[in-house]
């Protein structure tokens, strides 16, 4: 389990495909001390399987399905890529749960100055089937970040972003049109899943409480 808060920004610097797998090596200065083989570790939000490690880097195998399923399709040598550990277990949450599953793609559509204001508004555009995941001041990861949302149009998500998470990401290095992971909120998917279950019996305030709300 992860938090969303991106811990370093590595570089992807090798790309290799073999057998309908890809093989990415990820440049990294900070995650690398701790990282062990088998480790799991969030690369832009997907959980990953560290391999090879070295203390300037590792590598991680991706099978067709992550590479179609995640932003990863848009990923070259280079490209920066947001890094998280997992969370420990005497850590504190400093985020929201992030699964490091990637429920879908969306679009960037870019990073907008706040009239004055240092912080930015950053636009993305949501598949349509995870619309109904994401609420106003809801949690959701993007990249494996964990932000919360300021505004909902349809499927255009708008984020508040402070320039210390500019800083410590890729967001910068992102362009319009962009291909970006999105994770939504856990809690919003097994919500889901007791109303369908339940959803011959009313929804009461009871019934709520026995869930754990």
């Amino acid at each position: 389990m992860f938090t969303g808060l991106v811990e370093e920004v590595g570089k992807v610097v090798k790309i290799r495909e073999a057998e309908g797998k890809r093989r990415i090596t990820v440049a990294a200065q900070t995650v690398t001390q701790e990282l062990k083989t088998g480790n799991s570790v969030a690369v832009s939000g997907v959980c990953l399987t560290a391999l090879d490690i070295t203390p300037q880097s590792f590598s991680a195998d991706l099978a067709q399905e992550t590479w179609v399923r995640t932003a990863f399709s848009r990923i070259t040598e280079g490209a920066l890529v947001n890094l998280e550990l997992p969370l420990r277990v005497e850590g504190r949450m400093g985020g929201h749960i992030v699964q490091g599953h990637v429920d879908g793609t969306g679009k960037f559509l870019g990073l907008e100055p706040i009239p004055g204001a240092e912080d930015f508004w950053l636009h993305i555009e949501i598949p349509p089937e995870l619309e109904k995941y994401v609420v106003y001041k809801g949690s959701i990861a993007l990249e494996g970040i964990s932000l919360t949302v300021a505004r909902l149009e349809g499927y255009r998500v708008t984020i508040a972003i402070i320039p210390h998470t500019i800083k410590m990401t890729n967001l910068a290095s992102l362009k319009p049109g962009d291909p970006v992971n999105v994770e939504t909120d856990i809690v919003a998917k097994y919500l889901e899943k007791w109303i369908k279950r339940d959803e011959a019996a009313p929804l009461t305030r009871e019934s709520l409480v026995s869930k754990g709300f």
